[in-house]
């Protein structure tokens, strides 16, 4: 708006004054400055006051007095003299007749006709006749805006134009704008004074008069506004409005700036008002503008920075003008880069020799006070021209790689400005286009190498700019241009579109100049570690560039060694944990076991040796008694690495031994010695309690627990974790006194060795030992197993027993390895004692059976009993581990050579590998199937307890699945086994005795077997075991119902033992799971006893029959409807018998006379209380004929087995 550039505006002072309504300020003001504030004060001295207070009455006669002296406070007294409604009405009028008229110029209300010109019309017109003039043109600049649809236009106005009434034109316009607010929003006068000349003066104009409405004119020109302001001469015109009414109120021109943020308009504004702004306190480090542009594209809003770079990229398509607010930007930016370049910079190459101390002390030195000034201008220039599409001038670009290519000092915003210079070269290779600058580039990246160590040592940053320059040449080596591109945007802080092609210049220099492939090796070994290295450690570190050369394969290429600096970083680590440890040391276990190339299978790095994995361990060689003391040498978090390394190592290892075969190349394994001595428990229990704090390591451990060492994850185990670690735990150690009295482990076990007198004492111990954490334990875990043994006296209390069970699962979640090797040598039998024979883990691994043959006191003595069990199962899985490994690790290599052994020998087959899996599942079954048996015969009642049983007649639990008349049928069984033999092992106490509790956790054991892997239930039940404990099986096992899937196969088998034990298991497996499938699988064995009935001999049949007739009795009893498959079958043995006894001519058919009674016995069964002598009479007629013929016997067990349903029957009735 350069017309009206020779106008009076109203200046800051003068506007704050009005604001304030500052009486003494205003009258500070010249004549020219009153001048155009005099429509406001008039209206203020003459309108009726709201505040009656006698400081405004003061003030007020100041202003009258103010006014008294200014001629031109008459004419604006004659405006506020006219009727107001009357003219707001005419107005009105006006404008419907406008919108009837479609906004033509035609009839006006407001104006008669114009006799001569507007101004001429104006300069002879009374007051009312001015407002009416003045009121008609504004009315209809303001509907063609309405009807203009955003369009801009420029609206000749004379009124507007005249130079000579310009002042009376705003005291008119500002009069109107009061009076008749509804009619004339401030906000479209506004809008419609932009579309007229001189339209910026009568915005601050009516502004000043009415300073409240600052905000709101502002907000709705921004709102109404261009998104481009510099495309138009409307945006332009709008941008310039706004920009002198922020010069009129600078204080809210940051607020101004903000809002064209928030609406994304007139982009051009924001950078003019940050051109304009003058802060009080300027800040020395970054100006107002870089802060500014930087904010706008670096921000986290994607719309504001598209908005930002569409203005950048429009402004350059224009010819550079020097009215253009980009140009201004980009003047004053290059102005401030300037004023920080070093004074004697110089594109000259010193030499090496004389030169070097002037390079080194202050040759092109930048200030340290203009070190993040530059880093911030360097961020902006990136970002406008990544971003935003800037296309420097040559000689923005020679500025800017002048700058690039200076030398800061060596403090830590130094290091960041070398980084930010560095990356910038890497994303703009354009910046350097002449073979000069190119020289200045290499010599400054020379200088870089140099001088990387002092400055990291000056600055004192563990991130410093040398292990970015390793980086990015191993990704040069490698030709990984992406990475080098996702580095440079990192370091930047922003996402720039690098082309891959752009960089091909930058590889040559890199790989054939400064660094080539040996070089980097060479010099990355010597980079010392990082010290304490943890991920509060940002930046570019030695250990991203020794992972890309691992990635890379550059050391084992070069025969470099890696081992040493590997294992003194792993050491020099802390939490949190840095991100980079894991990829690490994974790219490690890779190069040791894969060779860079097939052609040279050596060329591979070294593990880490046994020694200096013990190294970090011996601080916590006794599982964890170093953590009660003082500080240790090496971190949780070294310890936590190492072990996952050679977890990591170990399973790599099983997982290559193919490839590694086919090589011939067999690297060494960690001996299981190591193994033993690192507390892998305990240190997985500290990483749970870290997990924040390690990030992914705990749950890389655990699945490396989970595939190597199941034993080590038992979910009992998990959840005796948490009663030991749980919050009531926790309750009572805060409970515990800090000045309790210490118990010594010579204490604890002299008070066991003087058992059972001195039970109070050690019960006192023991309880004072609960509240100890498990890690605290770990001293006493010897002297608590070492005298386990002494517990299985009998005058032992059994709460001492308990306590200990308790304390033992505690131990067992921070040290379960060595914990179960030193409670399977104190808790074996005394003769064994006397040989001295010791047990390692790897035989427990071996042979787990080994946990069972203790004293067989333990077998009664339920809490050493749980511990034997848990110890049991974990062993059965580290074997199946173990077995797993050995055979991964053996076999590849051994089919190997097998392969090479078989070369001629055509037709030969290749079958080791299948048969050594054979072999190793059936050693595993062979194994389990024996514990199993093992802990069913421990189940069994010793003959001392049943001698203890004779005469006593109490009801087992397990046997009330049967019904009491069924359970009679027993009693009648002629079989080898009495189903009673389990019960019988009851004490007087009935249930409550320890054969019953180890029963209970036997069966536990066994059902968690069995859901583990059904098989194990198949292979037991097709072995058998003794009849009499079927009802515990059955009853205390809940996963036995699994048998129903094979105990068909079972009956199919031709041994007649294991059809009669697959019957009986059946009638007790019918009784407590009545389920449709028991029901098929029932009637399935009837069937099967049917046939074998047509094809057995006479000796067989009876050894057959004999033991499960009474086993129809459960059938009918869990399935009534089988009452006629089993009567059938039962008449078709009685008759095979009876036949046969027909043929030896006997006088008496005791079938014929049986069936007699038999008929009578249902009317005489009804009777009150005759069922139950009627019932014994079979077992008289039994025992009369006891030495009888078999075929005899067999006849009268079918007759007890028809009492025995009819029986049934009435008692269900």
């Amino acid at each position: 708006m350069a017309d009206s550039a020779g106008l009076q505006f109203v200046s800051s002072y003068a506007f704050e004054a009005m604001q304030k309504v500052d009486v003494g300020g205003l009258a500070a003001l010249s004549d020219p400055e009153l001048r155009l504030l005099l429509p406001c004060l008039v209206r203020m001295a003459l309108c009726a006051p709201a505040d009656q207070s006698q400081s405004w009455a003061q003030d007020k006669k100041l202003i009258l007095r103010l006014l008294s002296g200014v001629e031109a406070v008459n004419s604006i007294v004659a405006l506020l003299s006219v009727d107001f409604h009357a003219l707001e009405q005419d107005a009105r009028k006006e404008q419907q007749l406008r919108h009837k008229a479609g906004g033509s110029n035609g009839e006006s209300i407001l104006v008669s006709q114009l006799q001569h010109g507007l101004t001429l019309e104006f300069e002879h017109s009374d007051p009312l006749r001015r407002l009416r003039l003045t009121l008609s043109e504004l009315l209809a600049i303001m509907n063609k805006v309405v009807d203009s649809n955003g369009e801009f236009f420029l609206k000749s106005s004379e009124l507007f134009e005249s130079p000579v009434y310009l002042d009376e034109v705003a005291d008119v316009l500002c009069i109107l704008q009061a009076e008749l607010p509804s009619l004339l929003p401030i906000v479209d006068v506004a809008e419609a004074l932009l579309h007229v000349r001189n339209g910026d003066w009568f915005l601050c104009l009516l502004v000043a008069n009415v300073p409240d409405s600052f905000n709101e004119v502002c907000r709705g020109l921004i709102k109404n506004g261009e998104r481009q302001d510099e495309d138009s001469v409307g945006g332009r015109r709008r941008t310039e409005a706004l920009r002198q009414l922020c010069q009129m109120n600078p204080s809210q021109a940051l607020n101004i700036r903000a809002m064209v943020v928030e609406e994304c308009h007139l982009p051009g504004l924001g950078v003019a008002l940050t051109l304009d702004y003058r802060p009080d306190t300027p800040d020395e480090a970054v100006s107002p503008l870089v802060s500014y542009v930087s904010g706008l594209l670096l921000g986290t809003n994607s719309k504001v920075r598209t908005w930002f770079g569409m203005f950048i990229r429009n402004g350059q398509q224009r010819k550079r003008e020097s009215s253009s607010v980009l140009w201004q930007m980009r003047r004053q930016l290059l102005l401030e880069l300037v004023a920080i370049l070093p004074r004697s910079r110089s594109t000259h190459v010193p030499n090496d020799g004389g030169m070097q101390e002037e390079v080194s002390s202050g040759y092109s030195g930048l200030r340290e006070e203009h070190v993040v000034k530059a880093s911030a201008l360097l961020r902006l220039y990136c970002a406008l021209m990544g971003i935003a599409g800037l296309r420097p001038t040559d000689e923005e670009a020679e500025q800017l790689l002048q700058l690039m290519t200076s030398r800061p000092p060596a403090t830590p915003a130094g290091v960041r400005f070398v980084s930010l210079s560095f990356c910038k070269l890497l994303a703009f290779p354009t910046l350097v286009s002449t073979p000069e600058q190119e020289q200045l580039m290499v010599m400054w990246l020379s200088w870089m190498i140099k001088e990387e160590e002092y400055f990291e040592s000056a600055a004192g940053v563990a991130a410093s700019f040398g292990e970015m320059l390793l980086l990015v040449a191993m990704y040069f080596h490698s030709n990984q241009l992406s990475s080098i591109i996702e580095l440079v945007c990192s370091t930047l802080g922003m996402k720039i579109a690098i082309k891959p092609s752009s960089l091909s210049k930058m590889k040559t220099i890199f790989t054939q100049e400064i660094f080539t492939e040996q070089v980097v090796t060479a010099h990355a070994v010597r980079v010392a570690v990082t010290n304490n290295l943890s991920a509060n450690i940002t930046g570019f570190l030695p250990i991203h560039c020794i992972y890309q050369l691992l990635r890379s394969r550059a050391f084992t290429k070069h025969k470099v060694s890696i081992k040493d600096w590997i294992y003194r970083q792993l050491c020099e680590t802390t939490t949190p944990m840095h991100t980079q440890l894991i990829p690490l040391i994974d790219a490690y276990i890779n190069s040791i076991l894969t060779p860079a190339s097939k052609a040279n299978p050596e060329a591979t790095n070294q593990p880490i040796t046994e020694q200096e994995i013990l190294n970090v361990f011996q601080s916590s060689a006794g599982q964890g008694e170093a953590s009660r003391g003082g500080r240790q040498r090496y971190s949780i978090t070294t310890r936590l690495l190492i072990l996952y390394y050679i977890l990591s190592y170990e399973e790599n290892l099983l997982a290559s031994t193919k490839q590694l075969a086919l090589m011939q190349k067999k690297p060494k394994s960690y001996s299981a010695a190591l193994m033993d001595q690192i507390p892998i428990k305990y240190l997985v229990t500290q990483a749970q309690g870290l997990q924040q704090e390690l990030g992914g390591l705990h749950s890389s451990l655990l699945r490396l627990l989970a595939t190597n060492y199941p034993h080590l994850c038992l979910v009992e185990d998990w959840v005796c974790e948490e009663e030991v670690t749980g919050t009531l735990p926790l309750l009572r150690k805060m409970m515990l006194p800090s000045n309790t009295c210490r118990y010594t482990e010579s204490q604890l076990h002299q008070a066991f060795q003087k058992l059972p007198s001195s039970s109070p004492r050690l019960m006192r111990i023991l309880e004072h030992l609960t509240l100890l954490s498990p890690g605290d334990l770990i001293p006493y875990a010897e002297a608590l197993t070492a005298s386990m043994a002494l517990l299985l006296e009998p005058a032992v209390p059994r709460r001492i027993l308990q306590t200990l069970n308790k304390l033992w699962m505690g131990l067992n979640t921070v040290m379960p390895r060595r914990l179960w090797v030193m409670t399977v040598n104190a808790l074996q039998p005394s003769a064994k004692l006397l040989r001295q024979q010791q047990y390692t883990q790897n035989d427990l691994m071996v042979d787990p059976l080994i946990v069972l043959r203790c004293d067989q006191r333990v077998y009664r003595c339920p809490p050493l009993m749980d511990i034997v069990l848990h110890m049991l199962n974990g062993y059965l899985l580290a074997s199946k581990a173990y077995l797993h490994c050995h055979l991964k690790e053996t076999a590849d290599f051994d089919r190997q050579s097998q392969t090479v052994s078989n070369l001629g020998v055509p037709g030969q087959p290749d079958t080791p590998e299948v048969t050594r899996e054979e072999l190793k599942n059936a050693l595993l079954a062979a194994q389990d199937s024996a514990a199993v048996q093992i802990l069913l015969e421990v189940c069994l009642p010793t003959s001392e307890e049943q001698q203890q049983q004779l005469g006593a007649n109490t009801e087992s639990l397990l046997s009330s699945i049967r019904a009491p008349l069924a359970g009679k049928s027993k009693q009648r069984s002629l079989g080898p086994r009495a189903r009673g033999g389990v019960e019988d092992g009851e004490p007087e106490g009935g249930l409550l005795s320890d054969l019953r509790e180890v029963q209970c956790l036997i069966c536990c054991l066994l059902h968690q077997m069995f859901i583990a892997d059904p098989n194990i239930a198949k292979l037991v039940h097709f072995q058998g075991y003794p009849q009499g404990l079927l009802p515990l099986t059955v009853a205390g096992i809940p996963s036995i119902h699994i048998c129903l899937d094979f105990i068909p196969e079972l009956l199919a088998q031709p041994q007649l033992e294991k059809q009669i034990f697959a019957i009986q298991l059946l009638s007790y497996l019918c009784t407590q799971y009545a389920l449709p499938k028991s029901l098929s699988v029932a009637r399935l064995a009837i069937s099967v006893m049917g046939t074998l009935l047509t094809v057995l001999t006479r000796a067989k049949r009876f050894s057959f029959f004999m033991p499960i007739l009474p086993c129809l009795v459960a059938f009918c009893q869990a399935f009534p409807p089988l009452y006629d498959d089993v009567a059938g079958l039962l008449v078709q043995v009685g008759q095979v018998c009876a036949s046969d006894v027909a043929t030896k001519a006997r006088d008496v058919d005791p079938l014929i006379a049986r069936l007699q009674y038999l008929k009578e016995k249902p009317q005489g069964g009804a009777a009150p209380g005759g069922g139950s002598s009627k019932l014994t009479l079979p077992q008289r007629t039994a025992e009369e004929h006891g030495g009888a013929d078999p075929d005899v016997q067999l006849c009268y067990c079918v007759e007890a087995t028809f009492m025995d349903i009819i029986s049934s029957t009435l008692h269900g009735l």
